[in-house]
């Protein structure tokens, strides 16, 4: 006989009630065993990313402060830029400056999304500025961070990477 029919076999609700409590009674604490999220972390997080979007929305330098001098950045997808970059010299050098150099106006971020999970911060944002010829660039934007003791150290990032190239391809860089 298995517990299931012995248990279906006992007459009232109660006994039920009784053997699945204790059942459950026993599993309660192994889970009790089980890290919780830790929500310090995660909220200190995306407080910092926060912070230096709205300061990029305001027209400061979003990587300033937040990346790591030693951050692994990795955009994602084909094209010349998409690859990985191992400092935040070699990443704005090879791949942010082609790019805002042909941008007549600052790039500016709408942020849909912020979300944190311990260590890591998902970035879901729009962004839009006027190319050095007049058109309008604007990309869709998914940026991961994984970030230790308040500094981004690893980035992957997704975006339209044609829309990147014709900017570069098509536009004159800013005199410096």
């Amino acid at each position: 006989m298995t517990f299931f029919s012995s248990l279906n076999r006992l007459a009232g609700a109660s006994h039920k009630l009784l053997i699945v409590s204790a059942f459950v009674g026993t599993v309660g604490p192994a889970m009790a065993n089980t890290p919780a999220p830790d929500t310090d972390t995660e909220a200190r997080n995306q407080a910092i990313v926060r912070e230096a979007f709205d300061k990029w929305g305001a027209g400061g330098n979003i990587f300033a402060g937040l990346l790591a001098p030693d951050v692994v950045w990795t955009i994602h997808g084909s094209g010349p830029v998409a690859g990985t970059y191992r400092s935040v010299e070699d990443f704005v050098k090879r791949a942010s400056a082609p790019l805002i150099s042909r941008l007549a106006t600052p790039l500016i971020p709408e942020v849909h999304d912020i979300f944190a999970d311990g260590n890591t911060v998902i970035i879901r944002f729009d962004g839009s500025a006027t190319t050095t010829s007049g058109a309008p660039y604007r990309n869709q934007f998914v940026w991961i961070f994984r970030m230790e003791q308040g500094s981004v150290v690893e980035a992957e990032a997704f975006l339209d990477l044609v829309a990147y190239q014709e900017v570069v391809e098509n536009n004159e860089p800013r005199a410096q």
